[in-house]
Parts: C-alpha cells; structure tokens; sequence
C-alpha cells in the first residue's frame, strides 16, 4: 500500500485520494491484528502468528523473538564508537554466535555493535543521500515513465531499508527483508545492481534532455537579441532603398 501511494503520488494523482487510502489501510491494519489475535483464527498460519506475537510480547515468546533480542543488544552494547570494526571480542554477540546468519537480515545489528550509534547512524544518513539523489535524478527525467520508474526503484529500496532497520531494532515484527547492499545474497545484490543501472541510464538521458533544453533556450534568447539589435523599420528608410 505504501509503495503503491508513493507512485500514484508520484504519477500527479491528489493527496486527498491517497490520504483517503491510507485512512482506510491504518484502521484495516488494527482490525486485522485484533482478528489474529482471536483464539482459533485462520487468517494466519503457526509461524506467522508467532511471529507477530514475539514482536508484540517478546518476554512471552522468547524463543521466536530470539534473533530480535539479540540484535537489540548488540546495538546496545556497540555504545557511542562500538567496539571495532571486525574485533574479536569474545563478548560481542557476533563473534558468539548469539545472532544466527547475522551477515543476511540482521547485518544492521553487526554494524550496530561493531561501529557503534555513530557509525549505526552514518550508514542511514548516506541511504538517505542515496535517496534524496535518486528522487533527484527521477524527477529530472525526461519523461513521465522514465520518472515513476525511478521513483518505484527509490521507493523500493527505501521501504527495504526502512523494514530491515525496523525488524532489526524491534520496532516491526520479522518480515525476513534484506537491508540493500550490505546484506549477504547474489540474487539480491544483482537486482539492486540492475536497478542502479536503470537510474544511471535515466539520469543520462535526463542530463541529455536538459542540455538540449538549454540550447534551445540559449537560442531562443540569441534570436531574441538579434532581433531586438536591428533597426527599426520606417517609412523613410523603405524610401530610400
């Protein structure tokens, strides 16, 4: 749904509407985890509830939330400048194995407890630069598909980010989502390096068509200038040739 008004926004369609959507998607949301939470529910299956109710009561279910509770203390424990980068530091949660495959889902935990909140910090702040630049480069595209293209693939790569930081620090419950280029997987690393390939070819041509753009204006401008040089026209002057 979110992606879905980010492009709708993006493609010129009213705020009211997709305020208008988001006010029926918010209340459907509470409803549909006050039905799951009902004995006997069928919506879901085992796993999937357990995992909303380990996000929702992590002290009562433990075992589920495992991989959560970890994460948060491995960034607990990085503090301000963490502990360093690949230390070998027999308490960190990491070298203990307390965080299972922790280069995949949780990698933002790694880098949590190894780099610290500063360092934990810097990697969102530069996916936001990388962000805003990408929205920058779609919104000076030279056309209409070639934006909401780009903006998809922002808004992709945003919603991953912000699911992988949320999961990691409990604030979703675990939707197993990667954080873009830095968690493990070949699969997952070849999309985005396609994808980037997209914005690279849709900034050039944006770059192209601007340029063109600018000629034509600089042109105009000349013409203009030129025209406004010459001598007036008067009835003498038509006289005398």
């Amino acid at each position: 749904a979110v992606l879905f008004c980010i492009l709708i926004f993006a493609g010129g369609l009213s705020y009211k509407i997709i305020g208008g959507i988001l006010a029926v998607t918010v209340p459907s949301a509470l409803i549909f985890l006050t039905l799951i939470m009902q004995e006997g529910q069928t919506i879901l299956r085992g796993y999937q509830l357990d995992r909303i109710m380990a996000w929702l009561n992590p002290s009562e279910y433990a075992d589920t939330a495992y991989q959560q509770i970890n994460s948060i203390i491995a960034i607990g424990s990085g503090q301000l400048y963490g502990k360093g980068l690949y230390n070998t530091d027999p308490s960190s949660v990491k070298n203990s194995n307390y965080i299972i495959e922790p280069q995949t889902d949780f990698i933002f935990a790694v880098a949590g407890e190894e780099l610290g909140f500063i360092g934990a910090l810097a990697v969102i702040v530069l996916f936001v630069l990388f962000l805003v630049q990408g929205l920058i480069i779609s919104f000076e595209a030279s056309d209409r598909f070639s934006t909401l293209v780009g903006v998809g693939i922002m808004a992709q790569v945003g919603w991953q980010v912000f699911c992988n930081v949320a999961v990691v620090t409990n604030t979703l419950p675990n939707t197993g989502i990667s954080l873009p280029f830095f968690s493990s997987g070949g699969t997952s690393l070849l999309l985005l390096m396609a994808e980037m390939g997209v914005m690279i070819h849709i900034g050039r041509n944006g770059a192209r068509a601007a340029q063109a753009r600018r000629a034509a204006h600089e042109a105009r401008q000349e013409q203009a200038q030129r025209a406004a040089a010459r001598p007036p026209i008067t009835l003498d002057s038509v006289r005398r040739q």
